[in-house]
């Protein structure tokens, strides 16, 4: 495993902010952190790069314990930090040749052009950082992430300030960065997490609440029993519960029907065979679902 958390505690004073914190991460993953403001994010990626300790528990990050290993462990981590970090009076290249130093990478005007090129900075890199956009300054904080080829990468908020074409391409980057490397991304946007990570942990008040693939957590909260069906004329309420299997109807208005069904039990054919009985029709019928934002609010909102 690239990433092997256990036990881990962090406390600031009285004040917990990670609570036997235990998660693994392999290569060729991306992992997607997510949790509210204040769960504790920043604190765990923090720990795993070696810029803070746990109070409790231990981090390894290839195989090496961070904690006694930190300047070998940064050889190994790529980190975008959520407040990125630069020398805004530095021009691109320059503030690149200053990493590639600090990293001691071998034909570094190479790697340099490589970097450039793959996130997109080819137009800018003759410029001042102070002078580009956030969106570009973030493509800088990334290039200075994977100059020096780590195998583990740590993004917190990665895509911030993106404007759409942009996000699309550095989304498209951070997947095929994937394919080789083990990439821990924490984010607030749903849709970013279900477009590019293969697992989900969500945190909550310093705690793991969920730990698994975007495609189980989906069928966990999602257990196929419920159905949200129309008709073309109105139809009783009480007739739609006559039919076997259903546990619970609620009528969103005189045509339109939330049904609650046992799991493992069809209903639609018996709600079309409702409909002719009574001169009727279904107009639609459709599952109800929760996508990532909804099993989300419902981890992180429970008392």
């Amino acid at each position: 495993m690239s990433i092997v958390v256990e036990n881990v505690t962090k406390k600031y004073g009285e004040q917990k902010a990670l609570s036997q914190v235990s998660f693994t991460a392999k290569p060729g993953e991306i992992v997607g952190f997510l949790g509210p403001n204040g769960a504790g994010k920043s604190t765990m990626m923090k720990i795993i790069t070696g810029f803070i300790p746990a109070n409790e528990g231990s981090v390894s990050v290839c195989g090496l314990d961070v904690s006694s290993n930190q300047i070998k462990i940064k050889k190994k981590i790529g980190y975008l930090a959520e407040q990125n970090p630069l020398y805004y009076d530095m021009f691109v290249r320059e503030y690149l040749t200053f990493i590639a130093g600090i990293f001691k990478i071998s034909n570094s005007k190479e790697r340099i052009n490589e970097i450039i090129k793959l996130v997109g900075l080819s137009l800018e890199q003759n410029k001042k950082i102070g002078a580009l956009s956030k969106g570009y300054k973030q493509r800088v904080g990334l290039a200075h992430a994977l100059l020096h080829d780590p195998e583990v990468l740590i993004l917190d908020e990665p895509t911030t300030g993106l404007d759409p074409n942009q996000l699309e391409e550095i989304r498209n980057l951070i997947k095929k960065i994937g394919a080789q490397k083990t990439v821990m991304l924490s984010t607030h946007i749903m849709q970013e997490v279900e477009a590019i990570c293969d697992r989900v942990i969500i945190i909550n008040k310093g705690e793991i609440v969920a730990n698994d693939s975007t495609k189980n957590l989906s069928n966990l909260f999602n257990p196929n029993s419920v159905i949200v069906v129309e008709f073309e004329k109105a139809i009783s309420i009480q007739k739609i519960n006559q039919i076997v299997g259903i546990t619970k109807v609620e009528e969103l208005n005189s045509k339109t029907f939330k049904v609650h069904h046992k799991p493992k039990t069809e209903v639609k054919n018996d709600l079309f065979n409702l409909a002719i009985a009574e001169n009727n029709s279904v107009e639609s019928l459709q599952r109800e679902t929760k996508n990532l934002e909804g099993i989300f609010k419902e981890l992180t909102t429970k008392n």
